[in-house]
C-alpha cells in the first residue's frame, strides 16, 4: 500500500481529482490525500490578495505534517508542478517520489508567469493596481474535457489569485535528488512546442521515468484509468 498525496491545477480544486482517481486509488487500497489549495475549489473564500505560491506550497507541507505522513508520492498536475516541486525543497524527508502529471517543472527563481508574453503581465499587474478584485486572475477556458462533465467541471472552476502565478521559486537545496517521474499528454501539444520540447529533454534525461499517454491535458477525467496505472506501477518500484 502506498501514500499519494495530489496537487491540483489551476482554477481547480481536490474535486477534479476525486471524480475518478481517487475513488480508483483508494479502491486499489492505497491512501490518498487529495489537497485543495487556499482560494480555490471548496476553500475559494479563504482567498486574499496576499495568496501566493508559497501559500500553496505551506498548504500542503501542512497535510504532510498534520496527517503525519511519511513515504508519500507526491503527484502535481499542471500548476500543482510549481507546488510540488517548493514542497521537495521544504519537506524532502517526508516524501519518496514526485510525480509531474503534464505539469510544471520549474527551476529556482522561475514563476509560472515566466512563459506568459510580456504585455500580458503587465496587463494583469495593471488591472490588480485599479480594480479592487484585480488581485483574483480570472479562469481561463478550460481545456476540452469529455461532454458528460464539462458543465460540472465548468460550474467548479474558479478565479485564482494571482500571485500565485507571478511569485518566482525559492529553492534552499537546489534541484531536488528524490526520484521523479513525468506524465506527457500528448493529444494537445504541437510538435516543437515549448512543452513538446520539455518533454523530449525530460525523456532523454536518465533522472527522469518518462511516461506519455495519447490524451488531452485534463488526464484525469480523459483517461482516469491509464492514469492510475501508471500512478500504481511507480508504487510498485
Amino acid at each position: 500500500m502506498a501514500t499519494f498525496v495530489i496537487v491540483h491545477g489551476a482554477w481547480g480544486g481536490a474535486w477534479s481529482w476525486n471524480k475518478y482517481v481517487v475513488p480508483m486509488l483508494r479502491k486499489a487500497g492505497h491512501d490518498v490525500f487529495p489537497v485543495t489549495l487556499t482560494g480555490l475549489g471548496e476553500r475559494a473564500h479563504l482567498g486574499t490578495p496576499e495568496t501566493d505560491l508559497d501559500t500553496h506550497i505551506q498548504d500542503v507541507c501542512n497535510v504532510l505534517f498534520y496527517e503525519d505522513l511519511h513515504d508519500v508520492i507526491l503527484a502535481g498536475h499542471s500548476y500543482g508542478g510549481m507546488v510540488i516541486t517548493g514542497v521537495a525543497d521544504r519537506m524532502p524527508e517526508r516524501l519518496s517520489q514526485l510525480v509531474y502529471l503534464d505539469a510544471a517543472v520549474p527551476s529556482d527563481g522561475q514563476s509560472l508567469a515566466d512563459g506568459w508574453p510580456p504585455e500580458r503581465r503587465q496587463e494583469l499587474l495593471e488591472r490588480a493596481q485599479r480594480d479592487p478584485n484585480g488581485w483574483r486572475m480570472t479562469r481561463q477556458a478550460q481545456p476540452p474535457n469529455p461532454p458528460e462533465i464539462a458543465d460540472w467541471a465548468l460550474a467548479r472552476r474558479v478565479d485564482q489569485p494571482l500571485k500565485t502565478f507571478l511569485q518566482p521559486i525559492r529553492l534552499t537545496r537546489g534541484e531536488t535528488t528524490l526520484p521523479r517521474a513525468f506524465v506527457y499528454c500528448s493529444a494537445d501539444k504541437e510538435p516543437g512546442s515549448p512543452n513538446a520540447e520539455r518533454a523530449q529533454r525530460i525523456k532523454a534525461d536518465p533522472r527522469w521515468r518518462y511516461f506519455e499517454l495519447p490524451t488531452l491535458h485534463n488526464l484525469m477525467y480523459h483517461m482516469p484509468k491509464e492514469t492510475v496505472e501508471i500512478l500504481i506501477s511507480l508504487a510498485d518500484r
